[in-house]
């Protein structure tokens, strides 16, 4: 099938070149000699029966959790600066450009050095852009929104749900653990944040407190 189709453009080009290109009748000869000659190159190189191969996308869109975003927003941004600089990135993660949310944060944050909500941002999209792998620089990033805000509930929370990702259940216990002792009773992250220890103690019943990470001092 795939020489039928070659044949059919390449009588289709000598055509063009004939009618529209006004081939001098000389030339005729020597341009279909040129064609077969490529026809000829592509019989010993080319597979024109192999299967055709999809490219995955290096961007992919289904690792950012819309949730998260409610929860960001009970714990801090709502209006202001930040909100600006999230909503785009928010965007940017949704398309699966998750390299370019976590840049275009990282310019908020040069922007803004001393904006807690923007750099517990970047740490979420840092995440988001390794697969859910909390990485040293997204460590940074909550540790920075920390040592600027130490009350905000932010870089706790969503530094122990990075953790809980990549899988280390012992510290995303123990930071949340000490937000819930020190979170009013009505706060609205309250309910969340109790309801994923309960998970967690089911699943782990038997685990011991470890040493509280260094997170908002």
């Amino acid at each position: 099938m795939g020489w039928l189709i070659l044949l059919g453009f390449l009588l289709l080009l000598f055509g063009s070149l004939v009618w529209f290109g006004k081939l001098p009748r000389g030339a005729y000869e020597i341009t279909g000699a040129a064609l077969l000659l490529g026809v000829a190159g592509y019989a010993w190189q080319g597979h024109p029966g192999m299967a055709g191969v999809s490219i995955e996308p290096l961007e992919k869109p289904n690792s950012f959790d819309d949730s998260n975003i409610e929860s960001r927003e009970e714990m801090g941004e709502r209006f202001g600066t930040a909100r600006e600089w999230l909503v785009f990135s928010d965007a940017l993660n949704r398309s699966g450009k998750h390299g370019a949310a976590a840049n275009y944060l990282r310019n908020g944050v040069k922007e803004h050095p001393n904006n807690p909500d923007l750099w517990v941002g970047l740490g979420n999209a840092l995440v988001v852009h390794a697969d859910g792998i909390i990485t040293p620089a997204a460590q940074f990033a909550f540790q920075r929104a920390a040592d600027i805000s130490p009350e905000h509930p932010g870089p706790p929370f969503f530094l122990g749900m990075a953790y809980a990702q990549s899988g280390k259940i012992d510290q995303a216990r123990a930071i949340w653990t000490e937000l819930l002792e020190r979170s009013p009773k009505d706060a609205p992250w309250r309910d969340d944040l109790e309801s994923r220890l309960a998970a967690m103690e089911q699943m782990q019943p038997s685990l011991p407190s470890p040493e509280i990470p260094n997170v908002d001092k």
